[in-house]
């Protein structure tokens, strides 16, 4: 897609120049883009040119003279310019083909691009990285970038991935420390392919890797009631296992819900390093119960007030901890009440894979002055729900004064709440 203007920054360069949502940005300094890495680099001049075209079709040349480091402060509709490198894998594992079809029309995007990566921090597997793309990465020194290793064996990952690239892995991450390129890693835990022994090979070669390697998450594979063929749920033992075994390697951490299985406490901040891969569960149940203890709490309020944090059923312990300090104030009643999964199945605890339907029957009965959801639940920059019904639908249906909080509940919002 071309390069979009989704919306502005206040205050931004970009304001005072009078882009607005729904114009394009054709060119900078006559330079085509294909995507943000291409505007960043271009926009670091002095003086720029840029080409802008206006929804009514005017074109329009805006000639800025800025500080090296300013930004312009655009948030585009998406951060590729041109078309999204796809996913060429058919992993075993692989959410996307676990969805039913009537669901927005982005959840069926398998992409596998490099950019969005490095811009986003999404996982590539590295299967589809061409020479052409390593020259431009090598260049520019982009980095880091996350990569869905899952196993270094190359047999059992051309297996998992269902694609002969696949084997290469080592090869490919040879080619990023070779070129000083940092990386973090992710493991998808399949029970019966690339746990236990395998597991402790593959954490044993990503070692090997160095200071090039900055983190390696291990996330329990996610099914869905849609999937049809058998795959193995990540249970007590093995995760039980799985903690243990990754305890040997300092740069790998299992996420939130592997002590969750295996009914260990969250662990301590430490453990976390610099809470690498927080957007894969890890570590992010612990960030929400350090962020609630930097709380200086009233010891009453004014009038009696009640809220109900909607919570993912994962971290409902997170929320009930939360919930028993702020019950210690005079006049305020809070709850934590989970969110259980009839769409997707019981397998399925993250807030992000809430549908509106589940929402509104786990809290159309609950009597609360506030009904507190985390904005995960809803697509970045809009009111929606991944099926498509808004938060305004939800509202409506269920009569509930609901409030949206950032993912992690910060502390300001908590406070606002209490005023």
């Amino acid at each position: 897609m071309p390069a979009i203007v989704n919306s502005v920054l206040e205050g931004s360069i970009a304001e005072e120049l009078g882009i607005t949502k729904g114009d394009v940005i054709l060119s900078i300094d006559g330079e085509d883009m294909e995507d943000m890495i291409d505007f960043n680099y271009f926009c670091k001049s002095e003086i720029i040119t840029i080409e802008v075209e206006k929804p009514n079709g005017d074109i329009e040349e805006i000639e800025l003279e800025k500080d090296y480091d300013d930004e312009l402060g655009i948030v585009f509709e998406s951060a590729v310019f041109d078309k999204i490198k796809p996913c060429k894998n058919n992993c075993i594992f692989c959410f996307v083909s676990q969805q039913p079809k009537g669901l927005r029309d982005t959840l069926y995007i398998k992409d596998d691009d490099y950019r969005l990566s490095y811009l986003q921090g999404t996982y590539i597997t590295t299967t589809n990285l061409t020479e052409q793309d390593k020259k431009r990465i090598s260049q520019l020194h982009l980095g880091p970038f996350y990569i869905s290793v899952h196993t270094t064996n190359p047999n059992l990952r051309k297996k998992m991935l269902r694609n002969p690239n696949a084997s290469k892995i080592m090869e490919n991450l040879t080619w990023f420390k070779e070129n000083d390129i940092p990386f973090h890693a992710q493991i998808v835990l399949c029970p019966g392919y690339n746990d236990g022994v395998e597991l402790e090979k593959t954490l044993k070669d990503l070692t090997s890797f160095g200071d090039c390697l900055l983190s390696i998450a291990i996330v329990p594979v996610g099914i869905t009631q849609f999937r049809h063929d058998k795959l193995q749920t990540v249970d007590a033992r093995i995760a039980k296992e799985t903690i243990l075994i990754s305890s040997k390697y300092p740069k790998a951490c299992c996420s939130d819900e592997f002590f969750l299985l295996a009914d260990e406490k969250i662990p301590d901040k430490e453990y976390y390093g610099n809470f690498s891969q927080l957007d894969d569960g890890v570590g992010s149940l612990r960030t929400i119960m350090d962020d609630f203890d930097t709380l200086e709490l009233p010891e009453k309020i004014d009038s009696p007030k009640t809220i109900t944090f909607a919570c993912s059923v994962a971290a409902q312990s997170a929320f009930e901890y939360i919930s028993s300090g702020l019950n210690k104030i005079e006049n305020l009643t809070v709850n934590a009440v989970p969110v259980k999964s009839t769409y997707w199945g019981e397998n399925i605890t993250v807030a992000g894979l809430i549908t509106s339907e589940d929402l509104i029957n786990t809290i159309k009965d609950i009597e609360s002055d506030y009904i507190v959801v985390p904005s995960i639940m809803l697509k970045q920059y809009t009111n929606l729900f991944l099926d498509g019904a808004s938060l305004d639908d939800v509202k409506e249906k269920t009569g509930k004064n609901i409030i949206v909080f950032n993912n992690n509940y910060s502390v300001k919002e908590v406070m606002n709440l209490l005023n």
